[in-house]
């Protein structure tokens, strides 16, 4: 049987990384898929780059096929498996992922067998792909939970130019309550339609929040800047604190400074257990902008003198 070259067959050299042979394997599958394909030969061309990325795109067949090395291509009786291969790499018998495309030659049959698809025999059947989308949202939506519409351009095949183009696709989206930065929802059946008759891929959303204007998520722990008064921070004082679900009124400790932390427990995104709320004390001081201020800050330095660069050895 004849060696296949699967480096070849895709453009890609044989250090390429998964983003290059995927990237290399769409533009020739788009190329030469028959259904849109004005090129000689395209339907043996299509089949030998799906065989190829079958095997290139799976971490495990790719570092047995790289150990065949050059010295299996040759020999008067044309290609065979190396002694062992079979023990060695235990793929017999059901060695293909989901590739769903037409009939894989001897030489992978030989490799990894099970290449034979369900379905009809020479059928161009294959999954859509997967699709990784970006979605931005509120915190707010993140702690309530919430539905989103969504409009995804999709890669389709267009019935009247037979080429494949982009198509709007609008979703209705469930943002689950809790869900925090850089998850994923994955909605089934909702990737690239698959090519003759094939299934459908999945669309994956990776979702990110939108800067919000008071909170910092770190996890799924909130943090929250608060601006108090010197005399809140010196006597102590029970003040508003916005939470995601709404006004809270912690007290704050006398003789408090500027850093320090208040834990609100639970208030932070749904989980198991919930994530917290940090209110971080910021002093704010007032403004010396009359003589009669002025002359309360001359006071205030007489009647309370300190040194607040002390431990500084200033």
């Amino acid at each position: 049987m004849e060696f296949k070259d699967y480096y070849q067959i895709l453009g890609v050299s044989r250090e390429a990384t998964q983003d290059e042979i995927k990237r290399a394997y769409r533009k020739l599958a788009r190329k030469y898929h028959p259904d849109v394909s004005k090129e000689k030969n395209a339907e043996e061309k299509f089949k030998e780059v799906n065989e190829a990325y079958e095997v290139l795109k799976d971490p495990e067949k790719r570092k047995a096929y790289d150990q065949l090395g050059s010295q299996w291509q040759q020999g008067a009786g044309g290609f065979q498996p190396p002694p062992g291969w079979e023990e060695q790499f235990g793929f017999k018998g059901g060695g293909y992922t989901e590739g769903g495309f037409g009939d894989f030659s001897e030489f992978f049959d030989a490799l990894f067998g099970g290449g034979r698809t369900h379905g009809r025999r020479g059928g161009f059947r294959m999954r859509g792909e997967d699709l990784h989308a970006q979605v931005s949202i509120d915190l707010e939506d993140a702690f309530h939970g919430t539905t989103q519409t969504l409009t995804l351009n999709v890669p389709q095949v267009d019935p009247a130019s037979g080429r494949l183009v982009d198509k709007h696709k609008r979703l209705q989206v469930r943002i689950p309550k809790g869900i925090q930065e850089g998850q994923k929802i994955r909605l089934s059946g909702q990737g690239a339609p698959g090519m003759g008759g094939g299934p459908a891929g999945d669309l994956y959303l990776e979702v990110h929040f939108k800067p919000h204007r008071w909170f910092r998520l770190e996890g799924k722990n909130l943090h929250l800047d608060l601006p108090i008064t010197p005399w809140e921070a010196a006597l102590g004082a029970k003040v508003a604190v916005p939470t995601l679900e709404g006004k809270v009124e912690p007290k704050i400790p006398p003789g408090s400074q500027t850093d320090k932390k208040l834990r609100l427990k639970g208030k932070g995104l749904a989980g198991n257990p919930p994530g917290d709320q940090y209110v971080i004390l910021k002093i704010h001081t007032p403004p010396a902008d009359t003589d009669e201020k002025k002359r309360l800050y001359e006071q205030m330095a007489t009647v309370m003198p300190m040194n607040p660069r002390q431990g500084m050895g200033v």
